[in-house]
């Protein structure tokens, strides 16, 4: 995805989580983040624009070794909670939309520049955010597009679950392919003794049958949008996700990896 695309689906994204917010109000449950109420979602999510911003904004080149308390400084009372959030996210949007491509700050996931790693990062932290206020405010949570939603699970696949490979280590290699449907991203992840080992594969769209596919022990096949939301912890077995071959090491990657604050 281009830099452009990440920063148009943040810009989307917080508004829906806004919008969200609002219909659910502050006490509002969040199902899908157990520990929190909406309250407690929004300031998350507000404090974190508001660090990002810092790095972008202003090229901090060292980690900003503060918690959000002190990124916000002042926390906004109910009645200010949704007006805050907008205000902060707008401010993310215009630092990235703004930015010299050349920019050189902090980063700590892979990326092309540091510059396409905050506008990624933010835009999908976002997005899973928005779903959670979604599902706090009783709504049907919007469907991320194909490519924004394959990007995703690239991101964690390919960036996130790296940084755990330690605890994802078994004692006999077994192999995990995780397929879009209608993309062209697939991917191959390979537990073993040392961790794991993640490799992609950007070929042709693949609909075929179910069998695991490439000599994978396991295959998880399905939409882009519901391997996202599935793989972030945010839907539980949806219908089109298809499941070929040993189901433990789908279940060891899910019982291990659980991506519930984003």
């Amino acid at each position: 995805m281009e830099i452009s695309e990440w920063i148009a689906a943040l810009q989307i994204d917080g508004e829906r989580l806004a919008a969200a917010a609002g219909k659910a109000g502050p006490e509002a449950p969040v199902p899908s983040c157990p520990e929190w109420v909406v309250r407690d979602l929004v300031r998350h999510q507000g404090g974190v624009h508001r660090w990002a911003t810092g790095y972008v904004a202003e090229g901090r080149t060292e980690v900003w070794n503060v918690d959000l308390d002190e990124v916000v400084g002042t926390w906004p009372d109910d009645a200010d909670l949704v007006p805050w959030f907008r205000a902060g996210h707008a401010r993310l949007v215009e630092a990235l939309s703004t930015a010299d491509p050349a920019l050189e700050c902090w980063t700590w996931l892979p990326a092309p520049s540091p510059l396409a790693h905050w506008a990624r990062r933010q835009a999908h932290e976002t997005s899973i955010h928005r779903v959670d206020a979604e599902l706090a405010a009783g709504v049907t949570p919007s469907v991320p597009y194909p490519t924004f939603a394959a990007d995703g699970v690239d991101e964690l696949l390919t960036c996130f679950v790296p940084r755990r490979s330690k605890r994802l280590a078994v004692e006999a290699p077994r192999t995990l392919a995780v397929r879009a449907t209608d993309t062209s991203a697939a991917w191959t992840l390979t537990f073993g003794p040392d961790g794991v080992t993640v490799t992609t594969d950007t070929g042709t769209a693949d609909t075929g049958t179910t069998d695991a596919g490439d000599g994978a022990d396991c295959e998880l096949r399905g939409a882009a949008a519901d391997l996202y939301l599935t793989l972030w912890n945010r839907l539980d077995n949806p219908a089109s996700l298809e499941v070929a071959g040993d189901e433990a090491v789908l279940a060891h990657l899910r019982d291990t990896v659980h991506i519930r604050w984003s």
